[in-house]
Parts: structure tokens; C-alpha cells; sequence
């Protein structure tokens, strides 16, 4: 048992859970409150809680390609489990990442396993409709991609001109 709680107080898996748990609850409420298609607005003319069923990816992209997503979810899964000792090493930026990417990843793929759509409500009018786990997805790819590109290793110079 002091393992796994150990486990769950790192940064990624801890994150991961409340993403998880914070998407299904948002989800939840919206399927149990709301018929599909329904839409109720939030700021007039700018945001609105609209219950729509996304058979796609982040924002509607990719269409109809359940079983991809059901396999990249779990690759990125199984990556986290694999690495999860190297992961505690890294950086803040990669380990809120990791934990912002899983949380979405695992949030969305419950969603894909029970009716191989994901449930959506965000509802700007000016961008797909979307939810809890795509903005964690979005959200922790960045901050990777920016550790990635920014991060300064004790090793770097810079050039001298």
C-alpha cells in the first residue's frame, strides 16, 4: 500500500487521477442534465455548454478513427508505467505534462471503451466543441513541447560571436 501511495503523490499520476476525475465528473453531469444537442449559454454570444458526442479526436480532428485512438492512449499509458522512475527525474514542465497528457488520454479513452464516442460541452461558436480532457491533452503536449525546445542543460554554451 506505501507504494502505490507513493506513486500517486507523483506529480503525473496525481495530476493524471484529478484530470480523470474532474473530465468524468464535468461529463457526467452534462449527459445526466442535458439532451444531446442541447445548448445552454454561458456568456451570450460567446460561450455555451453544448452536449454533443465527438467521434474524433482534440476538437473534432480525425474522424471515425476509434481504434487508433484507443491504441495511442495506451501506448502513452504504457510509456508512463515504463518511464515512470526516469519521469520523476525531469523536469516540473515534463512532469506536469506527462500528468496533464495522461489525465486527458485516459478521460477520452473511458469515453471511447464505453460508447466509442467522447462526450463534448465546451462551446465557444468559433471553435469545435470540446471538453475537460482535450484542454489537459493540449495543455500537457505544450508544456513538453516547451521544455523540449527551451530547456537549458548545464552543458550548453552559448555561441560566442
Amino acid at each position: 500500500m506505501t507504494k502505490l501511495y507513493s506513486d500517486i503523490k507523483s506529480v503525473p499520476l496525481g495530476l493524471g487521477i484529478l484530470i480523470f476525475v474532474l473530465d468524468q465528473l464535468a461529463k457526467g453531469y452534462v449527459t445526466a442534465s442535458m439532451h444531446l444537442g442541447q445548448s445552454v449559454p454561458v456568456v451570450d454570444d460567446f460561450f455555451y455548454i453544448t452536449y454533443v458526442l465527438n467521434p474524433g479526436a482534440a476538437f473534432g480532428l480525425f474522424e471515425h478513427q476509434r481504434l487508433i485512438f484507443i491504441l495511442v492512449a495506451l501506448l502513452l499509458l504504457g510509456l508512463a508505467v515504463y518511464f515512470r522512475k526516469q519521469l520523476v527525474q525531469e523536469t516540473v514542465l515534463i512532469q506536469y505534462g506527462v500528468g496533464l497528457l495522461l489525465g486527458g488520454a485516459v478521460g477520452n479513452l473511458y469515453d471511447r471503451l464505453q460508447s466509442g464516442l467522447v462526450v463534448d460541452f465546451f462551446d465557444f461558436r468559433f471553435w469545435p466543441v470540446f471538453n475537460i480532457a482535450d484542454v489537459a491533452i493540449c495543455l500537457g503536449a505544450g508544456f513538453v513541447m516547451f521544455d523540449m525546445l527551451f530547456r537549458r542543460d548545464g552543458d550548453d554554451t552559448e555561441a560566442q560571436g
